[in-house]
């Protein structure tokens, strides 16, 4: 179960572009209402390791799709 379960990310279509993917993200937390705090955790953690872990993350965090 994700962090922000009811915040919905289409990552389909990306091409594996790990920067498009954070913004999306970023961008999908920020309308969301997650505070400034938790945006940052998610970036920091989402660039700390391989495109697999950037992909992981953002399971973490919101409910992709």
């Amino acid at each position: 179960m994700a962090i922000y379960e009811k915040i919905s990310v289409k990552l389909t279509g990306e091409d594996g572009n790990a920067f498009a993917i954070m913004a999306k993200i970023t961008s999908a937390l920020q309308k969301g209402g997650a505070p400034e705090s938790d945006i940052e955790k998610y970036q920091s953690e989402s660039m700390s390791g391989s495109y697999d872990n950037l992909l992981q993350t953002a399971m973490k965090w919101v409910n992709v799709t």
